[in-house]
């Protein structure tokens, strides 16, 4: 059974439709959040609301490009009018497209800066004033071993991740003296959909990196996410936590 640590805390989980993203609304949601699911397309969050409703959760669902301020800004009006404070942003969301540096075309990199990097930025800054209002919050932001490491073909991936840990370090200093805390976690490969185009033998490269000879499962970076936004995280704050099974690449 799982300890239910986050009674009544109210969670904003970005890219929540599917993937790791999911799982964490799910779990936040066990542990007795209230989640807000946000991610590109009505459908599919609608479907995944009912999926947490489902399994005995309290969730709404908000249809968010995190590119998009105004949709940003008008999510968290909607929260606050109908759950009265925000305690938890996770910074889920994010996309590749991925090429090597010669190939790598303007609109590739700018694109993944875009919701990677500046959607982390608006995301977090239109919920950092109701949190230091509040005088507590946590924000966990998704960054990867690859903002660790780099990857071959992630030039533009890469660098939001790093400067994802950046933002970590920097927010860590700005908000913690007002009692949000602010914390990351690098995922390593986790078997989310995003796989299931890749062919199994470059799958199988990928678990050969890893030491415990698996790939992730999103339920693993879910709880990792869930610890961080409770209270038993409260002395965690400007952490860069990897869950990679001790990949080496």
């Amino acid at each position: 059974m799982l300890i239910v640590r986050l009674s009544d805390k109210v969670a904003i989980v970005t890219g929540s439709a599917q993937g790791i993203g999911l799982a964490t609304a799910l779990r936040l949601a066990s542990e007795g959040a209230r989640v807000v699911v946000s991610d590109l397309g009505g459908a599919r969050v609608q479907a995944a609301v009912a999926q947490v409703r489902a399994a005995g959760g309290q969730a709404m669902g908000c249809v968010v490009d995190v590119t998009d301020r105004a949709a940003i800004d008008a999510m968290v009006a909607e929260v606050k009018a109908a759950w009265g404070r925000i305690d938890v942003l996770i910074n889920n969301a994010g996309i590749t497209k991925d090429a090597r540096l010669a190939k790598m075309t303007s609109a590739q990199f700018d694109s993944v800066i875009a919701v990677n990097l500046k959607g982390v930025f608006e995301c977090t800054q239109a919920v950092a004033e109701l949190m230091v209002t509040q005088g507590s919050g946590s924000i966990v932001n998704a960054s990867s071993v690859v903002g660790l490491y780099g990857n071959f073909g992630q030039t533009n991936y890469a660098a939001t991740k790093a400067g994802v840990i950046g933002f970590t370090k920097t927010w860590a200093r700005e908000l913690g003296p007002k009692g949000v805390r602010v914390n990351a976690v690098c995922p390593g490969f986790i078997r989310t959909p995003i796989l299931d185009t890749v062919p199994d033998a470059v799958k199988q490269k990928m678990v050969d990196k890893v030491p415990l000879g698996r790939l992730g499962n999103p339920e693993e970076i879910a709880s990792v996410y869930a610890f961080l936004a409770s209270d038993d995280a409260s002395y965690l704050n400007g952490a860069v936590i990897e869950v990679s099974g001790g990949i080496q690449l």
